[in-house]
Order: structure tokens, then C-alpha cells, then sequence
């Protein structure tokens, strides 16, 4: 018995612990239920009804704990004249699968409690027959079924099995236990008015439209405001620079032109790449390509690796003076893949051997 209580307390602890802060009807409510309990075979007792009350609350919009009594007055099958009343008290926690709107939903459910056995038994030839015994045991419930609300009452049909843990009874010595199934009907009152719904919360009012200036629009949509755009009338995929205004894809170097077989830079090159970092310098949201080309003479892959190198000489000049590393893609060599003039005269194979600052933005 020690051991029954001890799995009570332990299981009706557990059972408490289930509030959640959101949205529902947590009034209380009244709970009345009628049924048959079918009892178990092995006490050999008729099906009798079973009558109870109680009182619960829905904790979250999911679970309900219920606390209630009960009474079942069985009687047996070979004689009519013995009872088997049975008393109970329990702890129901109840999970619930609802979704907004609908009237009637499923739920499971498990319960602990305490059932007081009051027995009667032949125990002829004794002047005091009928016998009686009277125990208190430990009652585990679980069971299911559906409950749907209205507008003032809530009703629920259950259905289930409990388990009493009864190693004293007089009709089924050999038994520690017994399963008696269920069937019944439960009535929900609600306890007070309901709740109102609380007000919405109206929507802040429109913040007043700003005064259009000209430092706020860009209506040609080069990222240059009205106010200190030259060229108004910029087109898609253009280079803009900081007046507004388009600016060469290509930042011209000519006469940085490379000896055969070099990639130093000769002394006529050096006031050419200083022209392109002052062009850098003025505008500088830009960033460019470093790529460099050979003429036709020689393998492709030697012609590659010299265009790189001759792209790695213009690169570190620039960074050298001042052009951030970030601002320049590359160096990049195209060998003789892009010939600007015809690889047949000198002439032409001169002006091939150069390099070039591709705008990226």
C-alpha cells in the first residue's frame, strides 16, 4: 500500500506541470459524467453503472487537468445479494488535437488516483456472513475519445480502461490486479463569464510623405542624385562617374606597349600609367581588369605566360602608387588571343604587345 501511495504522489506531480501561456478558455469548469463500467472477467461481477463529478481547467489550448470522484456498486454474478462497491478519487490529464473552427476534436488521456474496494463475500457457516473487506488501492486510468464546445456547456464521450492495483480480493485471490473497461458521457459546465476578446490593436498612422528634394531623387537611376548630376540623361550600363556623367570602359593605354619578348615597362610608358592612376584616383567607385596581350610569335603557352607577366608589371605599378589592390581584377594575360591590329607587320605586332584596364562597374 506504501508503494501505491508512494506511485501516486510521484505521478500526480508529473501530471501539474503543464500551464502554457497563450490564448484559450481557461475558465473552470464543473464536469458531471455517467457510464457503464464493464468490470473485469476475473471478478466475476455484472457491468453496472458508473457516476461521477469533478472540476478542471484547460491549462493550454492542448491540455486540461481534471481532479473528480466516482462510484461504481457492482454486483456478483452467482449471487445477486453480494456487492462490490467501489469509490475513487482522481488526477485526469488530458491531451487534446484541435484546429480553430472545428466543433468536435479527438483526445487521449492518463489518470492517477486511489479506489476504496468495499467487498462483500460469502463466509458461511460464519454467523457474520456476509464478510466484508474494505482496501484502498492505487487506480491508474487511460483512455480517449472526442469532445466538441457550444456556446454555454462542453461535452465530451470517453471511453478507456482502469487498472486497480487490488492483491486482497477475496473473489480472485491469485489476481494483483484487475482491467475494468469503460464507456461514458461527461458534461462540462463552465464556471463564469467568458473572457472578451481583446481589442486589436489599431495600425499606427502613415508616417506624412517627405518633401521630394533633389538629394533624395535620381531620376535617371545612376546612383547620382539630381542635385550634382551633369548628365541627366545616363544610360543602362554605363560607367557613371561621380558628376553623373559616363566614363570609357576602357582607360586608354596607349603607348604602354612592351619590347619583344618583355614585360618591363619601357620609360615612354611610365607618364601613360601615371594618367590612368589620376583617372583612378578621380573616380573612385571604379574597378578594372589589368589584363595583358603578346603578338603571334611564339607558342600559345609561352605567349601566355608573358602576358601574364606583362599584366603583373602594369598591376604592381599601379598598387605601387597608390590604387588600392582591392579596386583591380587581375592581373589577367590573354596571351595572343586578342589582337588589337594585324600579327603580319611589325607594326601591327607592336601595338598587340600591350595592356589594357577593362572597367568592371
Amino acid at each position: 500500500m506504501k508503494k501505491n501511495l508512494l506511485c501516486l504522489a510521484v505521478l500526480a506531480a508529473s501530471f501539474a506541470n503543464v500551464a502554457m501561456a497563450q490564448e484559450f478558455d481557461d475558465r473552470w469548469y464543473l464536469a458531471g459524467s455517467s457510464g457503464i463500467n464493464f468490470q473485469s472477467s476475473q471478478r466475476a461481477t455484472d457491468p453496472e453503472f458508473t457516476f461521477g463529478v469533478g472540476i478542471g481547467r484547460f491549462f493550454a489550448p492542448e491540455w486540461s487537468l481534471d481532479a473528480g470522484i466516482y462510484s461504481t456498486n457492482a454486483s456478483f454474478d452467482g449471487n445477486a445479494n453480494l456487492n462490490f462497491s467501489q469509490y475513487g478519487a482522481s488526477l485526469d490529464l488530458r491531451r487534446h488535437f484541435r484546429d480553430a473552427g472545428e466543433t468536435w476534436w479527438p483526445y487521449v488521456k492518463g489518470g492517477v488516483g486511489l479506489q476504496r474496494a468495499e467487498e462483500e463475500f460469502n463466509a458461511f457457516p460464519s454467523p457474520n456472513s456476509p464478510g466484508q473487506r474494505k482496501d484502498n488501492n492505487l487506480a491508474l486510468d487511460f483512455g480517449g475519445g472526442l469532445q466538441a464546445d457550444y456556446e454555454n456547456v462542453g461535452v465530451r464521450l470517453e471511453a478507456g480502461a482502469l487498472t486497480v492495483f487490488d492483491d486482497q480480493s477475496r473473489i480472485a485471490r491469485t489476481k494483483d490486479y484487475f482491467v475494468d473497461p469503460y464507456v461514458k458521457a461527461i458534461l462540462l459546465v463552465p464556471l463564469g463569464p467568458k473572457a472578451a476578446a481583446a481589442a486589436p490593436t489599431p495600425a499606427p498612422a502613415p508616417a506624412p510623405a517627405p518633401v521630394a528634394s533633389c538629394e533624395t531623387q535620381d531620376d535617371d537611376g545612376d546612383g547620382v542624385n539630381n542635385c550634382v548630376d551633369k548628365c541627366p540623361g545616363s544610360q543602362a550600363g554605363q560607367a557613371i562617374g561621380p558628376d553623373g556623367c559616363a566614363v570609357p570602359l576602357t582607360i586608354d593605354l596607349k603607348g604602354v606597349n612592351f619590347d619583344f619578348d618583355q614585360a618591363t615597362l619601357r620609360p615612354d610608358a611610365v607618364t601613360i600609367l601615371n594618367e590612368a592612376i589620376d583617372i583612378l584616383k578621380k573616380y573612385p567607385q571604379l574597378k578594372v581588369e589589368v589584363a595583358g596581350h603578346t603578338d603571334s610569335v611564339g607558342t600559345d603557352a609561352y605567349n601566355q605566360g608573358l602576358s601574364e607577366r606583362r599584366a603583373r608589371t602594369v598591376f604592381d605599378y599601379l598598387t605601387s602608387n597608390g590604387v588600392d589592390a582591392a579596386r583591380l581584377n587581375g592581373p589577367t594575360g590573354y596571351g595572343e588571343a586578342r589582337p588589337i591590329d594585324s600579327n603580319d607587320t611589325d607594326a601591327g605586332r607592336a601595338k598587340n604587345r600591350r595592356t589594357e584596364l577593362n572597367v568592371q562597374n
